[in-house]
């Protein structure tokens, strides 16, 4: 089954909508990476301003490849303005492996 990874972005608040912005300018850049199957990027409701980036991968060894990769390195920060601080203050990253999966339909 595949590995997740998700990475939990603190951010602080008002910069919301400056994460998503950056996020939409980046949209696709990792979907042409090896073992590479799914992204979102989810927006708190309540009772956090924590955002979360889930990615699905075929493996763990893809994901490093990927997290690793020099096209993650010139991604991160590349789509902030010039003296524009980054608009999370912090992260973490939750690895998990799928155990049980559904699909609607």
């Amino acid at each position: 089954m595949s590995y997740v990874a998700i990475n939990v972005l603190s951010v602080p608040e008002g910069a919301g909508a400056t994460l998503e912005e950056r996020f939409a300018a980046r949209q696709g850049a990792v979907d042409s990476a090896p073992g590479f199957e799914h992204f979102e990027l989810l927006r708190p409701v309540e009772g956090t301003t924590d955002y979360l980036v889930y990615t699905r991968w075929a493996s763990e060894a893809d994901f490093v490849a990927w997290r690793d990769g020099q096209r993650v390195a010139e991604g991160h920060g590349s789509q902030r303005p010039e003296g524009a601080k980054p608009a999370a203050s912090g992260s973490s990253l939750w690895a998990f492996e799928v155990v049980q999966s559904s699909t609607a339909g």
